[in-house]
């Protein structure tokens, strides 16, 4: 009964340990580097894809700022055509003939063929305009 240990019937295997000696040996496998031509490629094309995205970003900033410039001018041209229609309105408004008549009595002054008509009265008769 030496199989049963500790109250477990389970075998313990413990490891068989090699001999120290010719059979641990590692091998070393020495990588080749990069060529220094190689590195310089792998560097120019970095810097080259670098400053064609800087450029890419730089032109979108430049036609993001063109299209801010136009909506402001845009909105701009609105609010003075807005403008226009509101003083074109007053313009017919003031360009009434009853209320321009309205307002020249109202200050005091007389129509122009009223003014005519004083005129050829005060005038002599064979000067007539």
């Amino acid at each position: 009964m030496s199989a049963y240990i500790n109250g477990n019937l389970a075998i313990e295997r413990k490891p068989v340990k090699k001999p120290k000696g010719q059979d641990q040996k590692k091998v070393v496998v020495k990588r080749k580097s990069i060529p220094v031509q190689e590195k310089l490629l792998y560097l120019f094309t970095v810097i080259v894809c670098v400053v064609v995205a800087g450029v890419i970003i730089w032109r979108y900033a430049q036609i993001y700022e063109l299209n801010t410039r136009i909506q402001k001018i845009e909105s701009e041209v609105k609010a003075l055509q807005i403008e226009n229609n509101k003083l074109k309105m007053e313009i017919t408004k003031y360009q009434d003939p009853k209320k321009l008549l309205d307002q020249g009595k109202s200050l005091g002054l007389v129509p122009n063929e009223e003014l005519h008509q004083l005129t050829e009265r005060k005038s002599p008769a064979g000067d007539s305009r």
